[in-house]
């Protein structure tokens, strides 16, 4: 409750200079994110599009940008017809945006006013005020191959957006769930006693869950050059498939976000209330924590961005501490100043475009170490940190629309977690980084073509190898357990691993065409071989097949 009156008070400090026009942001997994991503690498020294590490993406900086750059020079870039179908279907998703708000409209809107362009099924643009509002609709059908059951992910609700006087923006995200799913997912959920991605939750019929997904948030800019957030969602930092510093894969949570943009620079502050590890049950009031993260951006070259990251994990009872606000990146000194023991990461991040074509990035997170350890090479448990390294390379080998990745994340023992259950880098029992927690090293290959406008194919090959918690000892890959003893035996002899090796080899291929404007049937098979390698040795293998429908909502994948 703290936490709360404490970011009111300082919305309502810097509520009344807010003056600049307003945005929103596109959803997390939102297929604009496709050509966004694609038009980055083609630009290659894109000034604003080089600062994509910090997501969700502003839909105004989005269109201003495209705007600009279709009334330049560089709009020889070549697009091919996909391209552009996605340029136009992107306009017009955020036609409040547009000067011109009759460029998309329908010919026959329904009953004159549902429908006035194809992307909306409800849409207001007057002076000062702009509205849409969509409804949310996903049935997904599945059959998994050693259950009799029937799978299922069934989704009902709305989202709206606006702008109030161009200098609000507004989102909103409401929907009631029912999922049934796959056996190697329930058993995701058993272990950490919560849904993936998702927060309270309740059994349904035995074997599956019912939740309620509410999200949303509001902006203004403070200046010209700075956006302020406040809501309920989700943030993502780095361009890889998976995070090593903020990951998105976890419930929402709520937030006051600050970025900063101006020249060469993109400075994010982010400050987040959290719900401690805990064994969900009843109806009561989760233990509360903190987190302060900020991100700095700076475009080293036109085509070199380097990031440096830092986020701290607090928890005080009943109380926030009010030295977290300060907005200047690197608080460690602080926490030594006010002898706190409080978990602190600290991150590097560096995204690199080469030819139009080919971009590399990596991030390596620092929870922390000891240089002679690493030099000993013993084992150390105290040496946590993760490393990725990846590349998109897009119209591959000449076939337009053709686009690959490849990508490997390897996290030691130990890292994220922290001496109780309290710091550790969690939310909602789920890892704020990476979904598998840590100690593990991970290989991920990703093929995306799009052979025609209204049609996607996306094959995802993921191998990984972890080390896991037997009965009696842990071996650090549970980041929500503490790291102190006696949960941790002895001081060396920690390597990527250890414990109960566990492969697990991953496959999925998806074919999706879209019907009408963001209403998509599709269909998805997945492949999931799981072994144990330590004694006793136990050997899993699943395949889903699934059909389904969605509208206006974001894919749902469990691809771990």
């Amino acid at each position: 409750m703290q936490f709360k009156k404490t970011l009111v008070r300082l919305l309502l400090i810097l509520f009344p200079i807010a003056s600049a026009a307003q945005t929103t942001y596109f959803p997390q997994g939102d297929k604009a994110n496709i050509l966004i991503e694609r038009l980055e690498i083609k630009r290659k020294n894109d000034s604003t599009l080089n600062f994509s590490k910090v997501r969700p993406l502003s839909r105004q900086v989005i269109i201003n940008n495209i705007n600009q750059w279709s009334k330049s020079a560089e709009k020889t870039i070549r697009l091919s017809k996909v391209d552009q179908y996605n340029l136009n279907s992107l306009l017009m998703n955020n036609i409040e945006f547009l000067t011109d708000k009759n460029l998309f409209k329908s010919r026959k809107p329904l009953a004159k006013r549902f429908f006035q362009t194809p992307a909306s099924l409800y849409e207001v643009h007057i002076k000062d005020f702009d509205l849409v509002i969509n409804p949310v609709i996903q049935l997904t059908v599945s059959k998994e191959n050693n259950n009799d059951e029937t799978l299922y992910q069934n989704t009902r609700g709305l989202n709206l957006r606006g702008k109030i006087a161009n200098k609000i923006g507004f989102y909103a995200y409401v929907t009631d769930n029912q999922e049934k799913d796959p056996l190697y997912v329930r058993d995701w959920v058993n272990r950490r006693k919560a849904v993936p991605g998702q927060g309270f939750y309740k059994p349904f019929k035995n074997t599956g869950y019912d939740y309620f997904d509410a999200r949303g948030y509001f902006t203004f800019n403070v200046t010209k050059y700075i956006d302020v957030t406040f809501g309920y969602d989700r943030n993502f930092i780095g361009n890889g498939h998976r995070s090593l510093l903020l990951g998105d894969g976890n419930s929402s949570n709520l937030f006051l976000r600050m970025n900063t943009r101006i020249w060469k620079f993109n400075y994010q502050n982010l400050f987040m209330e959290l719900h401690s590890a805990e064994i969900p049950g009843g109806d009561k009031l989760l233990p509360k924590k903190y987190a302060a993260m900020h991100h700095l951006d700076v475009d080293v070259t036109k085509w070199l961005n380097i990031g440096l990251f830092e986020g701290v994990i607090f928890g005080r009872k009943d109380r926030f501490d009010f030295g977290y606000l300060n907005p200047i990146i690197f608080y460690r000194s602080i926490e030594q100043q006010n002898g706190s023991f409080d978990n602190s990461v600290v991150g590097l991040d560096a995204k690199a475009n080469f030819d139009r074509k080919l971009q590399v990035y990596g991030q390596l997170s620092l929870d922390e170490f000891l240089l002679g350890e690493i030099t000993k090479n013993r084992g150390y448990w105290g040496n946590k940190v993760g490393v990725q390294v990846g590349a998109k390379y897009i119209d591959a080998f000449g076939v337009s629309n053709l686009d690959l990745q490849i990508e490997h994340n390897r996290v030691r023992p130990f890292t994220y977690s922290h001496r109780d259950s309290v710091a550790n880098y969690s939310h909602y029992n789920q890892p704020l980084a990476h979904p598998l927690g840590a100690n593990f090293k991970e290989y991920i290959g990703i093929a995306r073509y799009q052979p025609a406008p209204r049609w996607l194919t996306v094959a995802k090959l993921i191998y990984y190898q972890q080390g896991r918690d037997s009965s009696s000892r842990i071996y650090g890959s549970n980041i929500l357990l503490p790291n102190s003893t006696p949960n941790r035996v002895g001081d060396y002899g920690y390597s990527i691993g250890s414990g109960w090796k566990t492969n697990v080899f991953y496959a999925s291929f998806l074919l999706s065409y879209e019907w009408r404007e963001n209403l998509f049937f599709e269909l998805n098979a997945v492949l999931r071989k799981q072994d144990t390698k330590t004694a006793p040795l136990t050997s899993t293998t699943t395949s889903v097949i699934s059909f389904g429908v969605r509208w206006n909502v974001q894919r749902r994948e469990f691809d771990y």
